[in-house]
């Protein structure tokens, strides 16, 4: 079992390059795949801030290295792009890819307790295993400078791991976050499945509980979220966790964007800012 990242694929983009890793990882017990976008570097002893991508339910790695053009303002700004995948893969636990919200590439993020799911340790592999890895692997990151976002359950994802891990992320954003997953019928399908019916559990994972417990946030949380998305209204509550925010006086940008949907050409038009939004709490 390789422990160690093996480069797997390497695509040079604006200056920079694009890296496909695969890797053991014991906290899920899977063989995983990640990409790093590295900048071009000025120097040989130079080392980057990162930025971790969450993506959204059915994604793997890809979808962001791929379709959000994220490498553009990235290579500009100097900061590292981190895009692990949603879930473990190839463990062949029974009804693991029955439906697309749940399972396979729908790994919430969370640490499951349930026995039957116990491989799905999304939070200690993101937030733990994945920040060591880089680390002892890759002498051109500064791990000690980090930033995350993510989109739909990826913004769940960033929002829920930034809340209780202030000290480890200068700064969250988000696009289309999956907001109060304990009220909508994506998160309450994966918590019962994951967490089992403890309600307390559930909590532990839904950022707009979890901002009354950790509001001391210094940075702007960014969120862009589309007027048209069609899972707005029902899965995604952007409004309950604003309010939230509000009665606590956590700073909060909710950017809500005319006309725009829940897909990659939203995330393109306005990935920009986010970068930019991040690079400068990385650099202060």
């Amino acid at each position: 079992m390789e422990m160690k990242p093996t480069e797997i694929g390497s695509s040079k983009m604006f200056g920079g390059y694009n890296k496909r890793y695969k890797h053991y990882s014991p906290t899920l017990g899977c063989s995983m795949t990640f990409y790093i976008y590295l900048p071009p570097s000025p120097s040989p002893s130079h080392k980057f801030p990162i930025l971790y991508w969450l993506s959204g339910l059915t994604c793997t790695d890809e979808n962001f290295i791929i379709k959000s053009g994220a490498q553009r303002a990235a290579s500009a700004e100097g900061v590292a792009l981190i895009a692990p995948d949603t879930s473990p893969r190839g463990l062949n636990v029974e009804g693991e890819a029955d439906s697309w919200d749940f399972g396979v590439g729908a790994g919430f993020y969370l640490n499951a307790t349930q026995e039957k799911w116990k491989n799905w340790r999304m939070y200690d592999y993101v937030v733990k295993e994945m920040p060591k890895l880089l680390s002892e692997n890759f002498p051109q990151l500064d791990t000690s400078k980090a930033s995350i976002s993510g989109h739909s359950m990826g913004g769940h994802g960033a929002l829920t791991v930034y809340l209780k891990n202030l000290d480890k992320y200068k700064s969250v954003s988000a696009f289309a976050p999956i907001a109060n997953p304990i009220n909508c019928p994506w998160g309450q399908k994966a918590f019962t499945n994951y967490l089992g019916n403890d309600k307390a559990a559930w909590e532990e994972y839904d950022a707009t509980f979890l901002i009354s417990k950790f509001h001391d946030v210094s940075a702007t949380i960014l969120i862009d979220q589309g007027e048209d998305d069609k899972f707005l209204h029902d899965q995604l509550l952007a409004h309950k966790f604003e309010e939230a925010c509000r009665s606590v006086n956590a700073p909060i940008l909710l950017r809500l964007q005319p006309g725009y949907d829940h897909s990659y050409f939203f995330i393109s038009t306005f990935i920009d800012d986010h970068i930019r939004h991040h690079a400068q709490a990385l650099r202060l």
